[in-house]
């Protein structure tokens, strides 16, 4: 009992005391627990109820909820820039080194909802899996997917919980502004085919990507040589660890997607052959060990994606959810 007593002293201790008294009362912030159970009812709707609903269902025809979801998404996302810049990182926030202001002034005030309302687009972003779910794009709900959307509010959580504002919501300044881009991407890809031959950029959302992730680890473990503000040192390595993960994922998948696929010559010329019959062709092992029954499905169909073609990179890397182009918007 000494031992339970100690714990819940010290959960307390941690909760109301060393917390941002400011942000308490506001919605899901008294606890983690509830933010924790949002994610967790996520993760089951999309990896056991959704399919198990959408089994003897019709794939749902989506179009024009995907512009208006993606329009949503990117004038929400620009809100929330304009918010970062306004309440600190265009006017008096350093670069180098940002405590956080714990203060009631209208600013401290404004940047701590501005963190509020990016912990709270967290939850929104849950819709990209649900309307992957609706239209039977299974291949493009892969684990880390659902781990990365999945962990994400609770990780936001306690930067609102704790530390609102100050050195590590430049994480939040640079997603937000990826996010008007890559939610503006989406949507005009949404539009069909008359747009989308226009969209030639798409491999360039990666390399943005990749950016804003060097610069997030840059920018928060440079408090390991120099902390003047004593800016909580644990929350800033969190976040650049967070993106160092995330940067080789996201390096990775360039790499296979993207530079593999320039292959030499000679090797075009064999697989020219062995379509032609000329050759004995050999079995894909990548698509028979890796791919989704959904994708074996669209395979004896004579069909392909763009998810075949990167074979099984799409299903063990995150960044399958910041590529989608909506492959077969016309017949979904």
């Amino acid at each position: 009992m000494d031992l339970v007593n100690k714990v819940y002293g010290g959960w307390r201790y941690l909760m109301d005391d060393l917390s941002d008294p400011r942000t308490n009362d506001w919605p899901l912030m008294s606890s983690p627990f509830p933010t924790i159970a949002i994610s967790l009812t996520y993760a089951y709707c999309v990896k056991v109820l959704g399919p198990r609903l959408m089994e003897n269902r019709k794939p749902f025809q989506l179009r024009k909820v995907l512009i208006v979801y993606n329009a949503i998404q990117v004038v929400f996302s620009a809100w929330l820039f304009y918010e970062a810049c306004a309440a600190g990182w265009a006017t008096h926030y350093s670069l180098r080194c940002q405590p956080v202001d714990y203060s009631r002034s209208p600013t401290a005030l404004r940047m701590a909802r501005g963190c509020w309302w990016y912990f709270f687009s967290k939850f929104t972003e849950f819709f990209d899996t649900f309307f992957f779910i609706m239209r039977k794009r299974y291949d493009q709900v892969s684990t880390l997917h659902v781990i990365h959307h999945g962990i994400m509010p609770a990780s936001v959580w306690w930067g609102v919980k704790f530390t609102p504002g100050g050195h590590s919501s430049f994480f939040g300044l640079l997603n937000t502004f990826v996010h008007i881009i890559m939610y503006a991407y989406y949507m005009l890809a949404a539009m069909g085919p008359k747009v989308q031959k226009y969209l030639w950029w798409k491999k360039y959302l990666t390399v943005l990507q990749m950016i804003q992730f060097v610069l997030v680890m840059a920018h928060a473990f440079q408090l390991l040589f120099w902390n003047e503000c004593n800016f909580p040192s644990a929350f800033a390595y969190f976040i650049g660890a967070h993106a160092l993960m995330f940067y080789f994922l996201f390096s990775n998948f360039y790499k296979r997607a993207y530079a593999e696929r320039r292959q030499p010559k000679e090797k075009v010329e064999k697989q020219q052959l062995v379509a032609n019959g000329n050759l004995e062709s050999e079995p894909n092992k990548n698509i028979e060990q890796h791919s989704s029954p959904m994708s074996a499905h669209f395979q004896s169909n004579g069909k392909s994606s763009f998810y075949q073609a990167v074979g099984k990179t799409v299903e063990e890397s995150y960044s399958s959810t910041r590529h989608r182009v909506y492959v077969g918007a016309v017949n979904n």
